[in-house]
């Protein structure tokens, strides 16, 4: 079922075919292709040589329960979801940037499908960002660990308070991806509410310069 497939995707940055990396930014429940683009910009204002796609979610929602309950309560928008990234990531790839050159980034909704679409996928990204998001599905469910990361970073950011993402949900999601063999830094803000802060921003921006840099 083509839930969000059609929907249209924001570009910014430098025209793919011309750019060393590429960003695909999800955004939030509720939220918009716009307001993650507007994050996205933030981390490549130094950076010309990167681009940005950010879909927008049908009615903006990626998937209609929270990220904790059963998976297929969550279908056929999840797998519709997923579709969308993998269909990106094609398209990256169709102009010769390999996986290693594409970072995977979103925000609470937005994160939980960046991170669902690597755990179900895992390869050398360019890195993975999961900003107050998890993994997708109950705690505890069991996951395939065949394939790897290959060093790949991953980055949590949270808060211990988060009013939508369990603590306990984010260290989960570490210790899968540190057992498929990414880097996982974890980042834990004492109070910091269901946001995006600045330190956040700046490993973004750190994790998208080391995407185009690398050979």
């Amino acid at each position: 079922m083509r839930i969000h497939e059609g929907q249209h995707v924001l570009r910014g940055g430098t025209p793919l075919h011309t750019a060393r990396a590429a960003v695909i930014l999800l955004h939030g429940r509720g939220a918009s292709a716009e307001d993650i683009l507007s994050l996205g910009e933030q981390a490549i204002e130094d950076l010309p040589c990167v681009s940005l796609l950010a879909p927008q979610a049908s009615g903006s929602v990626w998937y209609p329960l929270r990220f904790l309950a059963p998976l297929e309560e969550n279908e056929p928008h999840l797998t519709s979801a997923l579709g969308v990234v993998a269909g990106l990531v094609r398209e990256v790839e169709s102009v010769g940037l390999p996986s290693s050159k594409i970072v995977l980034a979103g925000f609470s909704q937005g994160a939980c499908l960046a991170l669902e679409y690597a755990a179900r996928n895992p390869r050398a990204y360019g890195g993975v960002l999961g900003l107050s998001g998890a993994l997708i599905g109950p705690p505890g469910a069991p996951r395939s660990t065949k394939g790897g990361m290959a060093g790949t970073d991953v980055y949590l950011g949270c808060s211990d308070r988060d009013p939508h993402i369990p603590l306990s949900s984010v260290e989960e999601a570490a210790a899968f991806f540190r057992g498929i063999g990414a880097t996982v830094e974890k980042a834990i803000f004492p109070g910091m509410g269901h946001t995006v802060n600045a330190e956040e921003l700046a490993e973004f921006q750190s994790f998208v310069s080391a995407a185009a840099a690398t050979a």
